[in-house]
């Protein structure tokens, strides 16, 4: 998948739950607070790579290592769109600058 067509669907995606979320709590969540559910989805990758190398112990969970780290690139895809940054631009930006680096 390339990353506009990511962009795009995480879009369309982040504002159906707006919709739910303006259902349930009378608006959408603020950019804020989408970061927050970013950093705990992101906490739970953590702990899911933890249990997966022996290191946490194993519950019975519903979501998988491989789900939680395909919903954290959707949540920073989110993010960068809510804060009119080009995911692209920025991703090539950041890969040149750290072989730059590196080299």
């Amino acid at each position: 998948m390339e990353i506009n067509e990511l962009t795009n669907r995480a879009r369309k995606i982040r504002a159906a739950y707006h919709d739910l979320e303006i259902k349930q709590d009378g608006q959408p969540w603020t950019t804020e607070q989408d970061a927050l559910a970013f950093l705990t989805d992101a906490g739970l990758v953590g702990r899911l790579v933890m249990a997966q190398q022996g290191s946490w112990p194993t519950e019975q969970t519903e979501f998988s290592l491989a789900y939680k780290i395909a919903e954290s690139i959707w949540w920073l895809s989110a993010l960068a769109d809510a804060n009119d940054i080009d995911l692209t631009t920025a991703l090539e930006n950041f890969l040149q600058s750290r072989e730059q680096h590196l080299a």
